[in-house]
């Protein structure tokens, strides 16, 4: 590898560890908001999305200049094309991050309701999979990344259990089928989530071993979820 491209490939990487941090910290803030009732913080993470996208676009630029300057083989290729994809993903979390506190923003002017449903346990296994996979590209951890694969069929569980928690509130209480709405869709958003950071992880697992392992029972016995890759 030339020296050029090695520093190329370390700036490169040194922006998309820094979406990576972005990205996890929305996440993190558009839970907390929904935890806490806290409008001004749904608000700060939806002030944000134009931040994440501009950062993921100079990601994809750089990306690309690279590939039509140096044109890489082998691992450092298999860095970049992996680098595109994870990029996608952690613009997707970041809209996803930003579709929650909305909805967080929606519920803090409803009056309270009584939440017995798990999306408080879904929130910390869904933020769990994101840090493990992100610490994973960080060192390059394959065995990490498989763990982050088989993680996400518990999120899967959580989103059904939800699902039926939220339909008999609604049979017992009318009323508050609008706010009990928008706890279905947190719930759905933190399962697209789960989604992404599985995506991450497969990618990362390409990036290290050469090997694609998208739909393989190796890595995951999840069921398809449809395109996680679609906003």
């Amino acid at each position: 590898m030339s020296a050029h491209l090695q520093r190329e490939i370390d700036n490169l990487k040194r922006h998309i560890l820094a979406l990576s941090a972005e990205v996890e910290n929305d996440v993190r803030n558009a839970v907390r908001a929904v935890e806490l009732r806290d409008p001004a913080l749904a608000d700060a993470v939806v002030n944000r999305e134009s931040h994440v996208n501009a950062m993921e676009v100079d990601v994809e630029e750089e990306c690309l200049k690279i590939l039509a300057l140096y044109q890489p083989v082998a691992a450092d290729l298999r860095y970049i094309v992996a680098v595109l994809k994870i990029n996608q993903d952690l613009e997707r979390i970041g809209d996803l991050a930003v579709h929650i506190a909305e909805r967080g923003a929606f519920l803090c002017q409803q009056p309270r309701i009584e939440m017995p449903f798990r999306l408080g346990e879904m929130g910390d296994r869904v933020q769990a999979m994101l840090k493990k996979v992100l610490d994973a590209f960080v060192n390059l951890n394959e065995k990490s990344a498989r763990e982050v694969c088989a993680d996400d069929r518990a999120v899967d569980d959580l989103n059904r259990a939800t699902m039926d928690m939220v339909k008999d509130a609604i049979m017992r209480d009318p009323r508050q089928f609008e706010a009990l709405l928008q706890v279905l869709h947190i719930a759905r958003h933190l399962e697209r989530i789960a989604d992404h950071a599985t995506n991450i992880a497969e990618d990362l697992i390409y990036m290290i071993d050469g090997r694609i392992v998208r739909h393989t029972p190796e890595v995951s016995d999840r069921p398809p979820a449809g395109d996680a890759r679609r906003p």
